[in-house]
């Protein structure tokens, strides 16, 4: 029982804000892709499939993280305490569960078309090489938001077996959407980041957040317009997204305070809200 609480909380799987924004963006490029004309049975399968498979992925993905980070873990309050930092958990046994999982994932993604599997296969550096990055540039969340939006395209190219203009476009603008509450997300821990060299978005803008993620958050307002005009929604899709982006805008962005940890904790999981308030936009703007 204790090895499967420490592997539970290795993995995050009692925070699934993660992985439900790793699945956000899946669920948004094949619900675009998808023609609801036809059956409902495809959709149901492959969005089953995209949620297990983020499920997983975001579970390797904390693994890798975790086994890069230990030393730095040690030295962080919040972190210090995870089972690899805290030698509860062995690099060896840790690397053996993430291996596990990235089985399972390959599984689940080998249900898709050759070009999707080629992609999410494409991505795989990405994910793995994300630990790194906040050690060399102030821009982490950059490489975050790349590798958190992909499934985006993927979502789209399971239906349509290729890459299109309007998937591209809303991946940019779900990109500055991770910018954005990852920024949020990073205040928690800037004190110590900046005392052992950690670099991120939070510490780079954090004379002026609020204006950097306005600037974040309406690139994700406008990919959105940009994606109904091209798909020709209805006009209920219009008036949802002006509700998302009254969360981002004034909710968001007006509560926030970088000095109040958990405050910026709970408006990071907002984001979760705003996934699936952008999932049903776009489901609704399909029937016309």
């Amino acid at each position: 029982m204790k090895q499967l609480n420490l592997f539970i909380e290795l993995t995050r799987l009692k925070k699934p804000i993660g992985f439900m924004l790793l699945f956000w963006p899946c669920a948004w490029g094949l619900t675009l892709a998808y023609d609801f004309s036809n059956s409902l049975n495809i959709y149901f399968f492959y969005l089953s499939l995209f949620f297990l498979g983020s499920v997983l992925m975001r579970s390797a993905g904390c693994i890798v993280n975790d086994i890069s980070d230990k030393e730095l873990d040690k030295r962080v309050e919040r972190t210090k305490n995870r089972p690899i930092a805290s030698h509860e958990i062995s690099v060896k046994l840790a690397l053996f569960y993430a291996t596990i999982l990235c089985l399972l994932a390959f599984l689940i993604l080998i249900n898709f078309n050759n070009l999707t599997i080629i992609l999410a296969l494409v991505s795989m550096p990405l994910a793995f090489t994300y630990p790194l990055m906040k050690r060399v540039t102030y821009w982490p969340q950059l490489f975050l938001g790349i590798t958190f939006n992909y499934g985006l395209i993927l979502g789209w190219t399971s239906i349509r077996s290729q890459i299109d203009i309007i998937p591209v476009i809303f991946y940019v603008g779900a990109i500055f959407w991770t910018l954005g509450y990852d920024t949020i997300y990073g205040f928690q821990d800037i004190k110590d980041d900046e005392i052992i060299g950690i670099k991120s978005t939070s510490i780079k803008f954090k004379k002026n957040p609020k204006k950097f993620l306005l600037i974040c958050y309406l690139i994700l307002f406008s990919s959105l317009l940009l994606v109904g005009l091209s798909m020709q929604l209805n006009l209920i899709f219009y008036i949802l997204v002006i509700l998302v982006g009254v969360q981002l805008l004034f909710y968001q962005i007006r509560l926030f305070d970088q000095k109040d940890s958990n405050l910026c904790l709970r408006i990071f999981k907002s984001n979760n809200l705003v996934g699936l308030m952008i999932l049903i936009s776009i489901f609704i703007g399909k029937f016309n």
